[in-house]
C-alpha cells in the first residue's frame, strides 16, 4: 500500500498526486517494489534491509540522496510473554521527498505535533525524534511491568513471573542494541549536515536527537543491569524456598522413620517363625545389633569413598 502526503500549513496532508513530497511503502508488495526499484533507483539489497527486522541500522551516501535504515520499537505483544521487539524501516531522504518503507503505517503517526513540517527534512527528523520518544515511552512502561511483576513474585513464587522477567531483560537487549546503532546512525548524520550545510536549526535538532539517544541508551542499559541483578536474586530466592521446604519434608521423614522402622520389626512374620524357637527377647536384639553392624559397616564405605574421591 503506497500513502502519498503533501507538506502543507506546518503538516501532512494526504494527496493523490504523484509528485507528493512524502510517500509511505507500508509492506509492499511485488508493483509497490517494482515502483521502488524503477522509478526510484532502490537496489534489491536496500529494499530486503528495510523490511527485514534483524537488520543493524546504517546510513548510506548517495550524490543525490540518502538512505537510512532505522532501528523503531513495536507495541508490546502482551499475554504472557510481555516482549517487547523491535523492527527496521527504510528511510530514503532528498531535499525534495522522502520515502518511507515499513512493515505497518504508524510511522508517520503523531508527527507535527512538536513542531511544523515545511520540508523532507523536518519530517525526517521528526520522525527520528517520534521513534526516539517511543523509546522513552517503552523504557518507562518496562519499568512499571517489572515492579507489578516483582510484587506477584514475593506473593506466589510462580514460574511463569519469573518467565515474564527474563523476556522483559531479552527485550531491553534488543533495545540497548537498537538504540546504540540508532547512536551510530546520527552520528554520520550530523557530520553529514555540516558538509551538506543543512541549517542550523536542522543540525542543533540533530544534535538534541543525539543527546537524547543517548540519555535513552544509558537508561536502557540501567534497567538491563538491574533486571540481570533481580532476576539472580529471585532465582536464589527460590532455591531457598524449596531448600526450606525440602528440610521441613526431610525433618518429617526423620520423625516418622522410626516409627515405621519400629513397625515394620513387629511386624515381620517371617522373622518370627524363622526364631520360633528361641526367645523374642533375645531373637529381636540380635536383630537389631546386626541392623546396627550393617549401618555402621555402610556409613564406614561411604565415608572411605568420600575420601578417596576428595583426595
Amino acid at each position: 500500500m503506497i500513502k502519498r502526503f503533501q507538506l502543507d500549513r506546518g503538516g501532512l496532508l494526504p494527496t493523490a498526486g504523484l509528485d507528493a513530497q512524502v510517500l509511505l511503502f507500508c509492506a509492499p508488495d511485488s508493483a509497490e517494489r517494482d515502483v521502488l526499484l524503477n522509478d526510484f533507483k532502490l537496489d534489491e539489497h536496500a529494499l530486503a534491509s528495510a523490511l527485514d527486522p534483524d537488520e543493524v541500522s546504517r546510513i548510506e551516501f548517495h550524490p543525490d540522496n540518502l538512505f537510512l535504515i532505522w532501528k523503531r520499537p513495536e507495541s508490546c505483544s502482551g499475554g504472557a510473554s510481555l516482549a517487547f521487539e523491535v523492527s527496521s524501516c527504510g528511510l530514503l531522504f532528498s531535499p525534495q521527498r522522502l520515502l518511507v518503507i515499513a512493515h505497518d503505517d504508524s510511522q508517520l503517526n503523531g508527527l507535527g505535533a512538536r513542531q511544523p513540517l515545511h520540508s523532507p527534512l523536518d519530517v525526517l527528523l521528526d520522525l527520528l525524534a517520534n521513534n526516539l520518544h517511543h523509546y522513552l515511552g517503552h523504557l518507562k512502561v518496562i519499568k512499571l511491568i517489572a515492579r507489578e511483576l516483582q510484587q506477584r513474585f514475593n506473593e506466589s513464587m510462580e514460574n511463569r513471573h519469573l518467565i515474564q522477567m527474563f523476556n522483559l531483560s531479552e527485550s531491553l537487549i534488543y533495545y540497548i542494541n537498537a538504540i546504540h546503532s540508532n547512536g551510530a546512525v546520527l552520528s554520520r548524520l550530523r557530520n553529514h549536515a555540516e558538509k551538506a550545510q543543512f541549517s542550523a536549526e536542522a543540525i542543533g535538532l540533530i544534535d538534541d536527537l543525539i543527546i537524547e539517544n543517548n540519555q535513552c541508551y544509558k537508561q536502557a542499559e540501567i534497567y538491563s543491569t538491574v533486571f540481570s541483578g533481580l532476576i539472580d536474586a529471585r532465582g536464589n530466592l527460590m532455591n531457598n524456598n524449596t531448600n526450606s521446604l525440602l528440610r521441613k519434608l526431610t525433618l518429617i521423614n526423620v520423625v516418622f522413620l522410626p516409627l515405621n522402622l519400629i513397625a515394620s520389626i513387629g511386624g515381620m512374620s517371617e522373622f518370627s517363625m524363622m526364631t520360633a524357637g528361641t526367645p523374642w527377647w533375645i531373637a529381636y536384639p540380635l536383630f537389631l545389633a546386626a541392623m546396627l553392624l550393617g549401618a555402621g559397616g555402610m556409613l564406614l564405605g561411604l565415608r572411605r569413598l568420600a575420601a578417596g574421591k576428595g583426595a
